[in-house]
């Protein structure tokens, strides 16, 4: 949804959600099945739905990423009673996420919006070619006006399964995309000085600024049940989208249209980063140590990257160094002159071979029809404008 505007400040409270330009909500298994049935609480998701269906209307870009497949799958199964192995944990999830996916088509379809499903693991959005591969589909799939719903990829994950990871996989998506801000829905409505269930008079933190320390000692551990994440996973998952730039609020979720409850004032921690999406995008690309290659550029080149333009192959003179899709780059002017630092859509091998040729002759060239720039804008940083 391009139409999105973008935010002229990170604001918290009840207009935080409103001010939002790009909005990822995450959904956790104990809002989204009940845990006696291992059914899914329909009657919620199809409030959640229609809030998040009023922030589309408002111009917001909206992602869900969303927990729920083992816990689904694994009554229908016969996996209830016990602690289940990872491989049951596996077959749970395979069979849950089918459930899960048709209980998210049906609840869009009322409102005649598309959903898209994606299953990530953790090492999809830290490898650099799959990372930039799923944030174009994300990105894509915006565009197209679908909702893409994400989770974890528990058929496979390992590590990440015993985990419970969907707190800081949502973090990930937030830094990947460069959402401004992430909502997660919870058991609790945001974070107090002490556990308050064992602590009646811990107090509520309504803002925080900086993960301390004596902030991450206030962490909990995580609830019996179905939940897996805890307060331990979600200030980690702060920790990521502060960094990427990005405002994440912790809110309770468990009754009916939750999102419309921040917006009114309800209860809940924001996490406040000190700068917005792209100036920590970019701060982070500038900073890049490992740099694997150099791209040499026409004057044309250099004037378009002047201007915030991207760079496009036909503007390439040379390739320098080897390198895979998603590296760090130097652009250099046909005099040495470093222009800028950015993240290469292409390999070496493959800059090389549409070096000086236009768009749309990469299909030609490569036998696939990749990104249209060398270096995306976003991806981009010209130097003495590093952020």
């Amino acid at each position: 949804m391009s139409s999105a505007r973008p935010s002229t400040e990170l604001r918290t409270g009840s207009d935080g959600l409103a001010s939002a330009r790009r909005l990822i909500v995450k959904v956790g298994s104990a809002l989204l099945v009940d845990e006696a049935s291992g059914d899914i609480r329909r009657d919620w998701l199809a409030a959640l739905v229609e809030d998040l269906v009023r922030c589309r209307a408002r111009g917001q870009d909206v992602v869900l990423v969303s927990s729920g497949a083992i816990a689904v799958g694994r009554r229908h199964l016969g996996l209830v009673g016990r602690t289940l192995r990872l491989e049951e944990k596996q077959a749970a999830a395979a069979t849950g996420q089918i459930r899960l996916a048709h209980a998210y088509l049906e609840a869009f379809r009322r409102h005649e919006i598309g959903v898209a499903q994606i299953l990530l693991t953790l090492d999809d959005t830290e490898e650099r070619s799959r990372h930039l591969n799923a944030r174009a589909t994300i990105e894509q799939l915006l565009a197209l006006g679908a909702v893409p719903v994400i989770n974890e990829n528990d058929t496979v994950a390992t590590a990440e399964i015993r985990f419970g990871d969907n707190d800081r996989l949502a973090a990930r998506v937030a830094q990947m995309i460069s959402a401004d801000t992430l909502v997660l829905l919870s058991d609790v409505d945001g974070l107090y000085t002490a556990d308050p269930r064992r602590v009646p008079d811990a107090r509520h933190l309504p803002e925080v600024r900086e993960i301390t320390p004596e902030i991450e000692a206030m962490a909990g551990h995580a609830p019996r049940g179905y939940s897996s994440g805890g307060m331990v996973t979600k200030l980690a998952a702060a920790r990521i989208a502060m960094a990427a730039g990005c405002r994440m609020v912790i809110a309770r979720g468990e009754g009916l249209h939750p999102l419309a409850a921040i917006e009114g004032g309800a209860r809940a921690t924001w996490f406040i980063p000190d700068a917005e999406p792209n100036t920590a995008r970019k701060r982070w690309i500038a900073g890049a140590v490992n740099i694997t290659g150099t791209l040499v550029v026409d004057d044309g080149a250099v004037s378009a990257l002047a201007r915030g333009t991207s760079l496009l192959p036909a503007g390439v003179l040379a390739v320098e160094g080897t390198f895979e899709q998603g590296d760090a780059v130097i652009v250099r002017s046909s005099a040495g002159i470093e222009l800028a630092r950015g993240l290469s859509a292409y390999s070496s091998a493959d800059a090389q071979a549409i070096a000086g040729h236009r768009s749309n002759e990469i299909e030609a060239i490569l036998g696939y029809r990749g990104r249209d720039e060398m270096i995306h804008r976003d991806d981009l940083v010209v130097s003495g404008k590093r952020q």
